[in-house]
């Protein structure tokens, strides 16, 4: 079948120059939040007596909602305007991961039924979800609406290095304070994505809607888009897998304690940002186009996967997490914009959606598959991801957008 020819996205219009440090910092702490949250599910959920299977529900939970409004917050920033979405998505996401870490709190002190919990954590990762679908979509058109096509990879890179360090930041603030308890790093990084509203409400300009049109419709399946949602889609399967695993991999495979699984899987997490970091900053220097980002990131990262199931130690399974991170370093940039190179000007905000959607069922599937799989054996998520990775490789160039 003859791929369907994209349309060319006009440059945008002369003028001033945006100024992304604002955009890049709130992303930055709300991902700070996001992944101090992710590296103590595990030992929480041992503490309060849930089963693998509900800590993977939890994080599935956000996945869904993110997977569903992803491509509404998207289109919504094309109609609206990027200023007024975006500072209601993270506006939204601020109050409702409060929420979710003030369960988690009360639970580890009052101890209440295991299904209470369940319960309480999922309603408040689901609201998180729902919110933090806007962040990705509309920081992205933002970056689709103030360079040309050949400058975004680039500028995408530098969104990705700012999350990155949020990667970084919010497992390392985890680590410290776990000796303290699991309770003052969940009451820290709560305030996280205050500090990012701040910021963004402060300097972010006012923004009209998209080019002065109506957003034209995209398909869910849309064939411009096949190959960076699917690429989007492997990617985060593949991370979420990692994420929810890494908890319990370090309590049964290396015979940690729930105190120190947490911190063993907080610097495992923060070599993930580190190693994303270096590899976007890369991109930026390479030049190389999105197709060859994708092949060289998805072998580079399916060797990091395949090596955690043989780490018999913490520095095997941080350096194993380094090497996977940095193929994904390479990958996060070059879908990102490979997708917004595909459509036009005025559907940015809905192109950026419907790969944030394409992520959020990688959410959805990535954390129930880890956890039941894990079951099976500990190694197998890690075997499946690099299997994913090396067919993402082999994908031939021709038969996609």
């Amino acid at each position: 079948m003859t791929p369907i020819p994209a349309p060319a996205a006009p440059a945008p219009q002369a003028g001033p120059a945006f100024d992304f440090r604002p955009l890049l910092a709130a992303y930055m702490t709300c991902t700070m939040a996001m992944m101090g949250f992710v590296s103590v599910i595990g030992p929480v959920a041992r503490l309060l007596h849930l089963a693998a299977w509900q800590a993977g529900a939890v994080i599935t939970v956000g996945g869904v909602l993110w997977m569903l409004l992803a491509r509404t917050w998207g289109a919504a920033s094309d109609r609206l305007g990027r200023r007024r979405v975006l500072l209601a998505g993270v506006g939204g996401f601020a109050l409702s991961y409060w929420a979710m870490c003030a369960v988690a709190i009360a639970s580890l002190y009052f101890f209440p039924a295991a299904g209470l919990v369940f319960a309480g954590l999922v309603l408040t990762r689901g609201a998180v979800g729902a919110f933090f679908a806007a962040i990705p979509s509309v920081s992205q058109a933002l970056v689709a609406d103030h360079l040309p096509a050949e400058r975004r990879a680039a500028a995408m890179a530098s969104l990705g290095a700012a999350n990155a360090i949020g990667l970084v930041l919010g497992p390392a603030i985890v680590a410290a304070l776990t000796p303290l308890g699991l309770s003052l790093p969940l009451a820290l990084i709560a305030l996280l994505p205050l500090l990012g509203l701040g910021l963004l409400w402060k300097a972010l300009p006012d923004s009209p809607p998209a080019h002065g049109t109506a957003t034209t419709a995209l398909r869910l399946v849309e064939p411009r888009l096949r190959r960076p949602m699917t690429v989007a889609f492997v990617c985060m399967f593949c991370v979420s897998m990692a994420q929810i695993t890494v908890g319990f991999f370090a309590i049964d495979q290396l015979g940690l304690a729930p105190e120190a699984a947490a911190r063993t899987a907080g610097l495992a997490l923060a070599m993930v940002g580190v190693a994303l970091i270096v590899a976007q900053l890369a991109v930026r220097r390479l030049g190389w186009s999105t197709q060859r980002l994708i092949r060289a990131g998805a072998l580079v990262s399916a060797a990091g996967f395949g090596a955690v199931p043989l780490a018999s130690s913490g520095a095997m399974l941080e350096a194993a997490f380094f090497v996977a991170a940095a193929g994904m370093g390479w990958m996060f940039p070059a879908f990102a914009a490979m997708a917004s190179n595909a459509v036009a000007a005025h559907e940015q905000g809905a192109a950026a959606g419907s790969v944030g959607a394409a992520q959020g069922l990688g959410i959805v599937l990535g954390p129930l598959a880890g956890t039941l799989l894990y079951e099976a054996s500990p190694g197998v998520p890690y075997a499946l991801a690099a299997v994913l990775l090396v067919l993402v490789a082999a994908w031939p160039a021709h038969t996609g957008a």
